[in-house]
Parts: structure tokens; sequence; C-alpha cells
């Protein structure tokens, strides 16, 4: 099957859900949420189906950067929608699925001409898996920094009406911030250690940076969870260390696979 059909209706799935939510959003208002719930769902099947063949290839695993990405992006939104289902999440569908729409695309164009097929031992996939893991949980809360470091700018500035009346509390921000950053910073532990221990050359020059890059997020955050429990860090402090740690994360892989597919190439 050619990814162009999934990849088309997941695009329109999740754009039919992007105008709703940003209807919402703009008229500061609450609606059922089966209807998002079910353009979000048919969006996830259909990401999931064109992802299938693009990434996995008789037995092998295409790491290339856009397929890749898809995948990773796949994830977020699996993550982000059902963990809406119990908690005001919907707002970051708005930050996630324009980018999520084009990489969709950009997969799709792609496919057939970068591949990058590596064969996945129990080790090195464990470590994969929790590696993008990691990257998920920590893109989440990413989101969800940016978006309460914009909510204090706001009510610093007395500007509480608008769309931020759609946004829920600030203290439930923060605690489905610091939730995902200790998800993530568990499982991008892991994935480290893991990494030391499967990956022989992982101080070889095509991994040097992603793994310079990992050990600065990972320092990140941990004083920044530090900080938290330790120093009562909240707010924009909190939202700021949270966008430096996945500053270094996000150059660990997707800058590392730039440089390498792109410049390098």
């Amino acid at each position: 099957m050619t990814p162009w059909l999934p990849a088309s209706l997941a695009a329109l799935f999740y754009s039919l859900a992007f105008a709703l939510r940003l209807a919402d959003f703009l008229r500061a208002r609450v609606s059922p949420k089966f209807p998002l719930l079910l353009l979000t769902g048919l969006a996830l099947a259909a990401h999931a189906l064109a992802g299938w063949h693009q990434v996995f290839e008789a037995g092998k695993l295409n790491v290339s950067l856009i397929p890749f990405s898809a995948l990773i992006f796949l994830l977020i939104n699996a993550i982000v929608v059902l963990s809406s289902i119990r908690d005001p999440l919907e707002n970051l569908y708005l930050l996630l699925f324009p980018p999520t729409v084009v990489m969709l695309l950009l997969a799709a164009i792609t496919d057939q001409h970068v591949r990058e097929l590596i064969a996945v031992p129990l080790g090195l996939g464990a470590h994969i898996l929790l590696s993008v893991l990691s990257y998920s949980l920590m893109t989440i809360a990413a989101l969800l920094a940016l978006v309460l470091a914009w909510q204090n700018r706001r009510l610093h500035n007395h500007q509480p009406g608008g769309p931020l009346r759609a946004l829920p509390p600030l203290l439930t921000m923060e605690r489905l911030l610091f939730r995902f950053l200790v998800a993530g910073f568990v499982l991008l532990s892991a994935g480290l250690v893991l990494g030391f221990i499967y990956l022989e050359n992982i101080l070889a020059q095509h991994l040097a940076h992603k793994t310079v890059f990992s050990l600065v997020a990972w320092v990140v955050y941990a004083v920044l969870l530090w900080g938290h429990f330790r120093r009562g860090w909240r707010g924009r402090m909190a939202a700021y260390w949270a966008l430096g740690g996945f500053c270094s994360l996000m150059l660990a892989f997707w800058g590392t696979k730039f440089v390498l597919e792109v410049l390098l190439s």
C-alpha cells in the first residue's frame, strides 16, 4: 500500500480536529469531547498505518530523519490524546497538529528516496524505544512549558481575558508539566544507561554529538527537578529550564540527524 492514502487521511483528520479545537479556543468555550476524540482517533489510526509502511521493512527499522520523526509525532499525539481524556490537554493540539501534518506529507513524499535501515537486536531496540518515549514525553513537557510561560506573561501584564480563559489554571499546568518531566526523565535516564551498555561505538564520530547533547539535557532536567522539589522552582523559571533541556534534547536527535543526512550527505 502506498503511504499517500493513509498519510492524506491522517492529515485531513488532524486538520479537522485542529479547526474544531481552534474554534473552541478562540471562543473560550468547552465543547463535548467526543467529536474531537473521534477525529483524533481516526487521525491516529491513519497515521499509524502510514508510519508502519514508512518505518518498518523486512524486520528492519528505517531511522531516517523524516519518516522516523513522523513516527515520533505519532507517539507524541497518541500520548496527548489519551491523556486528554482525563486531563485538560486539548489545547496542545493547536501546537502539535500543524507540524504533524507537514511531517506526514514530507514522509510520504520522501518515501523510498531516503532510507537508513538498521537491524534492531533486543538491547538496541530497548534503547531506541526508551529514547523515543523520553523524547515524546519531553516534547509534551516543552509544549506545556511554552503555554505556562505565555500564561505567566499574560497574567504579569494584567491581561487575564481573551483566549487565556480557555486554558487550565496555572497550578494545573504546573502539575501536568512536572508529571511529564518526571516520567520523561526516568525514561531518558534508562535510555542513556542502555545506550552505554549496548552501543559499543556510542562515542564514535556519528554518535558523539548525540551522546553529549543527551547528557547535557539530562543534567538540565536533573537540576530542574532538584530545584522544583527542593527549592520550589515554579512558573517562568521552571518553564525556561524545561525549554532549555528540550533544546539540548532536540539537538541530540533532530540536530544530529539533520547534519548527517542533509548537510553532510
